[in-house]
């Protein structure tokens, strides 16, 4: 007699989910506040059984510091590899954040070169660290354990999918060409992380900045998103996201940011979220648009294309305020953003060149026109707001006619000229003197491999780290915060608002000013409150959901009689 099969699911049985530790430790604080099991139970759509599970082992859990999305403690696991698979994880969110598709050898390539370097870095080592093979055994083991998923197994499998790079632009064409759009009324968009004071790696410069005291590399770096036309007579003002919202370089030079030539905001790993993506569309781009769609006697339609990234929502449209809801949304298919998305199309390549020789220049002039050493200039006065200035000469470096041509490959007819003057070799030929002419060790391949270069290196993994698990603890205040609001207060708040935003419409003398000031504050402000109202609403949706669910599985059948109760002793 063979083995016995496993019995199949029955029908609309769900499947067991594993509990991520982090939600573990997220239950046990939640019961050691105060909440009962079967509350807990109910809101984690858990048996009370499991919950009762992990307050058991609530010491060991607790205990524990692995990556997160982890669902179980592995005995013996090496602490350097629980260090790998957290650094790890982080750089995945980061590619995942950049669009980028990963293979299983590229994540086991890394993983070997994160185990390179935290064994090196260990007090006491001197020899070749121990080999890490990062093999498919291993490989498997952390995707269960961590849930990972979205991995390309085969290397071909990951590269741009041409096919549909070509289905796309046939129906962009189409959609083009029945909408009636002129090349003035569509807009891609992108974001691009800059390291604003990283150097070619073999300069002096580079070497003595990661000695400094203190020197923390993920505070020198910032997201920046960028959006044109393709006509290319339209650059709308940049998102830049920042660590910090004050910076001290700011109260030093007594910088009014809404005076910025970018649009500046802030989080702790200065990236751009949904919420910041939102603000940026309707507080900048959207303005700018309809004031430029106005000016020119254009109708007033426009279509925005960009890719799936997770800050930009697929329900923008609905995110709109009032007077943009004349924008359309198109989204750029997976693995076709080095084909076809135009700001990838060399144009951000171009503007960090021309970003870096507005660097290199800057540090020329202040050895040359004064008694400040290139030392002194770096580690002293280079900062943020110096930063900001470059970017905005940089940004301004991109002509009109680099816009247009990146719409080669996707729009071609739009392209006026194909003589592009994109700045290509005479910028690097450029930066390459500057950086002789100051002594430093620089050569072309050196500054397209700081151009090119996205790879964060495993110190600014452990800084990000460090900051996601401060960013945990802000956000349990902030929660604890939330639970304090109940929903009907909100619902007023917002009633409220709508009831002051209209009667300032109405009543206001400047309605333009009053229009202008009611969009800040309702997308800066307001957008928090009915975030937390919609969370809220959707949840006692899935909870009434549930609880009707139960209760009609719990209900017997017509045609069968109810069991006889039983006294258990």
């Amino acid at each position: 007699m063979g083995p016995k099969k496993a019995a199949p699911a029955e029908a609309g049985e769900r499947k067991k989910e594993k509990v991520a530790l982090e939600m573990k430790k997220e239950i046990i604080r939640k019961h050691d506040g105060g909440m009962r099991v079967t509350d807990l139970a109910r809101e984690y759509r858990r048996n009370r059984s499991t919950i009762g599970t992990i307050l058991k082992m609530r010491e060991k859990i607790l205990a524990t510091d692995v990556a997160k999305g982890v669902t179980r403690i592995v005995k013996n696991h090496p602490a350097v590899l629980e260090e790998v698979e957290k650094l790890l994880l982080i750089w995945l969110e980061e590619k995942q954040r950049a669009g980028d598709t990963v293979t299983e050898a590229v994540i086991c390539e890394k993983a070997k070169a994160l185990h390179a370097d935290l064994v090196w870095q260990q007090p006491g080592t001197s020899a070749e660290p121990e080999g890490f093979k990062a093999s498919r055994g291993w490989f498997d083991r952390f995707k269960t354990r961590s849930g990972i998923h979205s991995v390309v197994r085969h290397e071909e499998a990951a590269s741009s999918d041409v096919p549909a790079a070509e289905d796309f632009a046939t129906e962009f064409l189409e959609v083009v060409t029945t909408q009636g759009y002129l090349p003035q009324q569509v807009f891609n968009c992108d974001e691009t992380g800059l390291f604003w004071k990283r150097m070619p790696k073999r300069t002096f410069l580079t070497q003595e900045e990661a000695k400094l005291p203190g020197h923390k590399p993920m505070r020198d770096r910032l997201t920046l998103l960028f959006c044109a036309n393709a006509s290319g007579d339209l650059k709308i003002k940049p998102l830049l996201v920042y660590h910090s919202e004050n910076p001290q370089a700011f109260k030093k030079h007594k910088v009014n940011k809404e005076q910025l030539c970018v649009m500046w905001r802030s989080n702790s790993k200065a990236w751009v979220t949904r919420v910041l993506f939102v603000d940026w569309v309707n507080l900048a781009f959207g303005p700018a648009l309809k004031q430029y769609l106005q000016d020119n006697d254009l109708p007033l339609k426009a279509l925005l294309l960009m890719d799936n990234a997770p800050a930009h929502p697929k329900g923008l449209e609905e995110e709109l305020l009032e007077d943009f809801r004349f924008i359309n949304i198109m989204f750029l298919p997976p693995n076709t953003t080095q084909l076809l998305q135009p700001m990838d199309q060399q144009l951000i390549a171009n503007f960090k060149k021309l970003y870096t020789k507005e660097l290199f220049r800057r540090c020329f002039e202040v050895t040359d026109c004064t008694n400040i050493t290139l030392r002194e200039f770096w580690r002293d006065h280079f900062n943020i707001v110096t930063c900001l200035k470059m970017i905005t000469k940089a940004w301004d470096g991109i002509s009109q006619i680099n816009l247009n041509c990146a719409w080669r490959n996707l729009w071609p007819d739009c392209v006026a000229t194909s003589d592009s003057d994109a700045p290509k070799s005479t910028v690097l030929q450029d930066i390459v003197s500057l950086g002789r002419t100051m002594g430093l060790e620089v050569t072309e391949e050196d500054v397209c491999e700081l151009v090119e270069d996205h790879e964060l290196s495993t110190q600014e993994l452990v800084e990000l780290q460090a900051e996601a698990t401060q960013g945990q603890a802000s956000l349990e205040e902030e929660e604890a915060t939330e639970e304090q609001l109940s929903s009907t207060e909100l619902k007023d708040i917002c009633q409220q608002w709508k009831n002051v935003q209209a009667y300032a419409q109405q009543h206001h003398p400047d309605k333009d000013l009053a229009r202008d000031l009611a969009n800040t504050f309702d997308t800066r402000i307001m957008s928090s409150f009915r975030e937390v109202l919609k969370r809220r609403m959707k949840q006692q949706t899935m909870e009434r959901f549930f609880s009707k669910k139960q209760r009609v599985e719990e209900e017997p059948s017509p045609s069968c009689p109810p069991e006889p109760y039983r006294v258990l002793w």
